[in-house]
């Protein structure tokens, strides 16, 4: 399978960024990216001789500040994310079945609300980029953000109902575990195997999780792309 395709953490956030590119036409695309680590994204293009087309979003972060807008501005790539997500600056509202092409390579949004309203997965050949809705032997939280136990079940439901080899790259590693699969998952992820709809929802409203750190800096400001309020987006006009 010839394919360009990177798997970046951040260990503060413990965030996992991903990088998909054709190597044919060299277009890029870079899912959840930190804005700490632009500068480290842009020399990886340049090394590997590639152009930023797309910016995807799975949702707006509450633990980290995208760099969606560092980005933007010095390659020119469009931004896209989930049309729930209150994402307004992004190029391109997705909504669910919704395709990104880049290059000769396609990949398609999935809705996956749940752990807020907006939260969208993207599917990539043989394998999903599931953002907090699923993490390995998890699941993202319900309990701030509009999210919405229920909602996260049935999104669940819908990444389970893919083949059992599809892989699973979670937004978030807080583990050391980096891919699963959609069969793994089944039957080892403590979250939701042998749950009910019922007994998921008793469990997510009781996790009583204590609340991220960044979440007053971060989601403002993952809101306007991840820009400075005193910034002026080149892209919005």
């Amino acid at each position: 399978m010839n394919i360009v395709f990177r798997q970046l953490f951040d260990e503060q956030s413990c965030t996992l960024t991903y990088l998909l590119a054709d190597p044919m036409t060299g277009d890029a695309v870079l899912i959840d990216s930190v804005r700490e680590h632009v500068g480290r994204y842009l020399t990886l293009l340049q090394e590997l001789n590639l152009q930023l087309a797309w910016l995807l979003e799975t949702h707006a972060h509450a633990d980290h500040i995208t760099g969606a807008a560092g980005m933007r501005e010095v390659t020119g790539a469009r931004s896209a994310s989930g049309e729930h997500s209150g994402i307004s600056c992004a190029d391109r509202q997705l909504k669910d079945g919704d395709f990104i092409v880049f290059g000769g390579e396609v990949l398609r949004a999935i809705a996956t609300p749940g752990h807020t309203p907006g939260c969208t997965s993207f599917l990539w050949r043989d394998r999903l980029f599931t953002g907090d809705t699923l993490m390995i032997g998890g699941c993202g939280r319900t309990d701030f953000q509009g999210g919405d136990a229920g909602t996260l079940f049935d999104s669940i439901g819908r990444i389970m109902s893919h083949p059992g080899e599809t892989l699973i790259y979670p937004g978030h590693d807080y583990k050391n575990m980096r891919v699963s699969s959609v069969e793994q998952e089944r039957l080892s992820n403590v979250r939701i195997k042998d749950q009910t709809r019922e007994s998921f929802i008793e469990l997510m409203n009781n996790l009583n999780l204590p609340r991220p750190r960044l979440i007053d800096e971060a989601v403002p400001a993952n809101l306007r792309c991840g820009r400075n309020e005193d910034m002026i987006d080149i892209h919005a006009a």
